[in-house]
């Protein structure tokens, strides 16, 4: 049996270690056969004799690394090689030894306990461990093989074990008394202030829930929790009023949402303390005894009729006086007017149900002593109606009658309408005018329901006799005062059908007296007509045409105004010339080409001489107006040249009007009859003018 040999690992001797030998039946001893090892670490781990067929071991062999080797041997002819039996396979299995001691699968361990904890695999040995006192503890753990025998091998670990929270700690407020502050105007939801309690507990075990479990605020005050902070934040929960109540006293109570029904005979896990809120007094606007006013007045009211009023008072502890007023954006009309000591409200124009049913306005209250506060409340007036109003028909009336139509037949129903509105309805009568109730040819019968019917009172109507019948209708009402009118119905008659349809209601070929037709009539009346614009237009051109000559005398052109009725071009033309030289003999005209049209050609500009000292006004202006009419860059149209040069040395400097500052009846020109026979023409135009005015 040597297909399987066994060796122990870790060898520890001075030589190889042996195996075992194989051995063949056809071995003699004589040296003829050869032992051949091969498999795993043939050769190398394990070497054969190949004469004695001896196998050793050439180094310490591990089982952990390697448990079973597995070879193969066979013997073969030294001469010739050939294997004198078949291949063999053996399995060397490595024998285990204590060399190798525990190991933990990891260097360090963590383990969570809850605190309070009970018996289990790692014990605490302490009862009632606080995470409070000491959250952190480290285990060191032994294991050792061989159960625990002389000789064994042994390994450590570290465990770190830490406490887990518990709620085994209620909430606690620092203090027992808060105190805030508020002034009253703060609206609803406004932080007064923050409070605390304190929790040894962490995570969810340390939420705190606050609440208002009793005092005077219950109503007027919340508390809510911050999630991040842990605090109570008290809010404003109603207006507050400080002439009604300038302190509350509140109990506020914190308490764990999450209990631990095992650590109740620690205690109750909740706390309270109290919070007083002090409210400032502000200085508050007039308050009006309600939120709306409504008041009703009759639209025949006389002005200054009062209708009603308001009332408001300073709600502060001074009671400040308070006038009012009528905010006038929403009377624009000022129909309304309030007497600003009292409050009361009356009119100030005369009132129109029909116009305006309901008018709303805004009434201000102020405080006298401090304009800045006021308050405003809306005024609803509703006017009342009065029956000022007749009733009237609903639609204009212009209906047909056959000419062939029986007595008693109706051809129009009438229907009324009334702009007032009384309490009962409306109750409309019809009747005839009494001026046409004898002799009528129609009759009106009243239907009682505020309709009336119009009825034929004869047999037969000739259209060629009266085409046309008025019929004046009362319409009354019921209402006090009662009111009237006279509506009046248009009958024309007709040619019809015999189904009594309508089929023509013209008198054709109607003969007047005077032997012409309707056709004829209206066209003589065009001719005329036609004539008439002619000779209008004709008469209006002919005006036009006449013109005042532009020089009334040529004996003296000075007493004369020369007018020119051209249009001008605007501002554009003030670029055309320059009036500067007119003004100023010594003065260089540079021509100037014209910015309202594009001249065909560009000139080069033309210097004007400069006139002489001693120049005549009158060759001045025949020298100036020869130059523009030669002159091809001139403005040849809508344009206005000022000719202002008086003349060298002249005494009575420019007579323009334009540069006088006074109007003509403001002036003395009796100066003029001063200045010599030349300006004798002005005396005599302008000096008489006083006595025209006192004729």
């Amino acid at each position: 049996m040597w297909n399987q040999f066994f060796l122990l690992e870790e060898y520890a001797g001075s030589g190889y270690q042996y195996v075992g030998k194989l051995h063949s039946d056809q071995d003699r001893g004589d040296g003829s056969l050869k032992y051949i090892l091969s498999g795993d670490g043939a050769g190398d781990l394990f070497i054969i004799n190949e004469n004695t067929g001896d196998i050793q071991a050439t180094r310490r062999l591990d089982r952990e690394e390697k448990p079973v080797y597995i070879l193969r041997a066979q013997a073969v002819n030294r001469k010739t090689g050939r294997p004198v039996e078949p291949e063999s396979e053996f399995i060397i299995k490595i024998h285990d030894i204590n060399d190798n001691e525990p190991i933990f699968t990891k260097e360090l361990y963590t383990a969570t306990v809850p605190e309070m904890s009970d018996v289990g695999i790692i014990k605490t040995a302490l009862l009632n461990m606080d995470r409070e006192n000491r959250e952190q503890y480290q285990v060191v753990i032994q294991a050792k093989d061989m159960g625990g025998q002389m000789g064994g091998l042994s390994g450590t670990t570290t465990v770190n074990i830490t406490l887990t929270d518990v709620n085994d700690n209620p909430p606690r407020f620092p203090q027992s008394t808060y105190q805030f502050h508020t002034p009253e105007s703060s609206p609803p939801g406004t932080p007064i202030g923050r409070i605390k309690a304190s929790d040894a507990d962490m995570g969810e075990n340390a939420a705190i829930e606050y609440s208002i479990t009793e005092g005077e605020g219950l109503d007027m005050f919340d508390v809510v929790t911050d999630q991040e902070t842990q605090e109570g934040i008290i809010t404003v929960r109603k207006l507050l009023d400080f002439e009604k109540k300038k302190v509350y006293t509140l109990k506020v109570e914190a308490s764990n949402p999450h209990v631990e029904p095992r650590f109740l005979y620690l205690g109750p896990f909740k706390d309270s303390a109290t919070v007083r809120i002090v409210v400032e007094d502000v200085d508050e606007p007039p308050v009006f005894s309600k939120l709306a006013y409504i008041l009703q007045v009759r639209e025949d009211a006389q002005i200054n009729t009062t209708i009603g009023s308001v009332t408001a008072q300073d709600p502060d502890a001074a009671r400040n006086p308070v006038k009012y007023s009528v905010d006038r954006h929403t009377d624009m009309d000022r129909i309304f007017n309030i007497h600003s000591g009292n409050g009361s409200i009356f009119t100030s124009k005369l009132l129109d149900r029909e116009t305006l049913l309901w008018h709303n306005i805004t009434v201000i209250a102020t405080e006298i002593n401090n304009p800045k506060q006021s308050s405003r409340v809306p005024l609803y007036i509703k006017v009342l109606d009065v029956n000022d109003n007749a009733p009237e028909f609903a639609e204009f009336y212009e209906t047909f009658v056959c000419e062939k139509a029986k007595a008693d037949q109706l051809i129009q129903t009438l229907r009324a309408v009334d702009k007032d509105d009384p309490h009962s309805g409306h109750q409309f009568s019809f009747s005839l005018a009494p001026e046409a109730a004898s002799g009528s040819n129609f009759t009106v019968q009243d239907n009682k329901d505020n309709t009336a019917g119009i009825f034929t009172r004869k047999n037969g109507y000739n259209r060629h006799e009266m085409s046309t019948y008025l019929l004046p209708v009362v319409i009354s009402d019921n209402d006090y005062p009662v009111q009237s009118s006279t509506g009046t119905v248009t009958v024309r008659v007709c040619a019809c059908d015999h189904h009594g349809n309508m089929q023509s209601c013209h008198a054709e070929a109607l003969v007047h007296p005077t032997g012409l037709s309707t056709g004829a009539l209206i066209a003589i009346l065009l001719c005329i007509v036609t004539l008439l614009v002619t000779v209008v237009l004709f008469a209006a051109l002919r005006r036009q045409r006449k013109k005042e000559p532009l020089i009334i005398s040529k004996e003296d052109i000075r007493d004369n105004i020369v007018s020119y009725n051209d249009e001008g071009g605007g501002e554009e033309d003030t670029q055309a010339f320059d009036i500067g030289t007119l003004r100023n003999p010594e003065a260089i005209e540079d021509s100037k080409l014209r910015r309202d049209i594009v001249p065909e050609a560009l000139f080069l500009p033309r210097r004007t001489p400069a006139a002489r000292d001693n120049t005549d006004v009158r060759d001045f202006i025949n020298q100036r107006l020869k130059e523009h009419d030669t002159d091809p860059t001139a403005p040849p149209y809508d344009s206005l040249a000022t000719y202002a040069y008086e003349g060298t040395g002249s005494v009575a400097d420019s007579l323009s009007s334009l540069e006088s500052v006074t109007t003509d009846g403001d002036q003395d020109y009796d100066y003029l009859s001063d200045w010599g026979p030349r300006f004798k023409k002005l005396a005599d135009m302008y000096g008489g003018v006083d006595s025209d005015k006192d004729s």
